[in-house]
């Protein structure tokens, strides 16, 4: 199942940094961790679909490991997050992830992440490269990296201290886009879970979708995609069915990826839609933004409602997580089609056992404490407490 390992964000404006009140709350909390042993904390992302940020003790310096911000706009990035850290790590560029950026710029902090991930970095990002897969050494300690199967240019992060950790940042498996590069053994593992038990697999949702749009000849669909994330994989699916076209955001993203090496070969199906104008009378549009609250999803959603053609003669098919604005979307005329973008439970499964975890924390759902009754799970749930390494 695992083969070893060998922009989705709108550019960002680095706040002004209170650099005195945050340099002496640095130095108390370093003092006060520097008597430990390595540990690590979820800062936000156990318990919801929200920013992702983790704390991580080296023994030395204080690591976050992404700085996210909503997806909700009701869940914005808290700069007391950075208070006592020396580092940042960021696994991809979707805003959960990488949207507080602009926080740590502002603080002067260093931030390691993949050439792709470092485009949706703030102008003045002081920015080492991490490799898509292969090791690093980061201020002595041991970073293994490897594709995550998720985003453009994402990784994952195995971090070589105490018994090892693994944060998986978002993943998946399943992607016939992406490449997934299995990770080394690991006995603390914060893994993504942002479908909870859920495990219906993709093929199951690629059925599921194929009946809808049958269901939906007559209609004109929209899809809107975070261009880094599935609108290459979208595209390559739908192509069979139908005419495709994809805006500008999402051909550049494509065309990226397809450059990257982080694909699998069967990806370069998609290149006879790069280059083209969009067109707007296609059966299939694939456009910027995933929640249709920008870019020329937007526009578009907004020409169909006032045209009287939204729900009757089109409709926006939402594949991934909705926001309030989404949803209010598709209530009148849209509707959801999961595509499978994280793991569901039967991999994440397979995965902890794959690392040999004996501690493990589900990221990024509600309810992370209904994993205590999976009995397939060995591992010890770990929710809010430090865990040492």
């Amino acid at each position: 199942m695992f083969e070893p390992a060998q922009r989705c964000c709108a550019p960002q404006t680095a706040p002004e940094a209170a650099p005195n009140t945050l340099r002496d709350a640095t130095r108390r909390t370093r003092a006060a961790a520097q008597v430990v042993a390595p540990w690590v904390e979820v800062l936000s992302g156990l318990g919801e679909k929200g920013p992702a940020c983790i704390r991580l003790w080296t023994g030395r310096e204080v690591w976050l490991l992404d700085v996210g911000v909503g997806p909700e706009a009701t869940s914005p990035f808290n700069p007391d997050w950075l208070v006592g850290a020396d580092r940042v790590l960021i696994t991809h560029d979707h805003i959960d992830h990488i949207g507080g950026a602009a926080h740590a710029v502002a603080a002067g902090l260093p931030i390691h992440c993949t050439a792709l991930t470092a485009r949706a970095l703030p102008i003045g990002a002081q920015v080492t490269l991490l490799p898509d897969r292969g090791q690093s050494d980061v201020a002595g300690v041991c970073v293994t990296t490897g594709r995550n199967g998720h985003a453009l240019g994402g990784v994952w992060f195995h971090i070589a201290l105490g018994q090892g950790l693994f944060f998986s940042g978002d993943w998946s498996q399943e992607s016939d886009w992406f490449a997934f590069d299995a990770p080394p053994r690991a006995a603390t593992a914060l893994i993504d879970a942002s479908y909870h038990l859920d495990d219906v697999p993709q093929a199951a949702r690629k059925a599921a979708l194929d009946g809808m749009l049958a269901q939906n000849a007559h209609r004109q669909i929209l899809f809107p995609v975070p261009p880094s994330g599935r609108a290459g994989a979208l595209a390559l699916h739908l192509m069979r069915l139908g005419t495709v076209t994809l805006d500008d955001s999402c051909q550049r993203a494509v065309a990226r990826a397809l450059e990257s090496g982080g694909l699998w070969a069967g990806a370069q199906a998609v290149v006879p839609l790069l280059g083209q104008s969009f067109d707007p009378n296609a059966r299939f549009l694939i456009c910027d933004t995933p929640n249709a609250d920008g870019g020329l999803a937007w526009e578009i959603v907004q020409n169909w409602r006032d045209s009287g053609r939204l729900g009757t003669e089109t409709l926006v098919v939402f594949t991934g997580h909705m926001t309030a604005h989404a949803r209010a979307i598709a209530a009148q005329g849209g509707c959801f089609a999961r595509w499978n973008v994280h793991p569901p439970l039967s991999a994440q499964i397979a995965l902890l056992d794959h690392l040999g975890a004996s501690r493990y924390a589900p990221l990024f759902c509600c309810l992370p404490e209904d994993y205590a009754l999976e009995p397939r799970i060995t591992a010890r749930l770990v929710l809010h407490e430090r865990t040492p390494l």
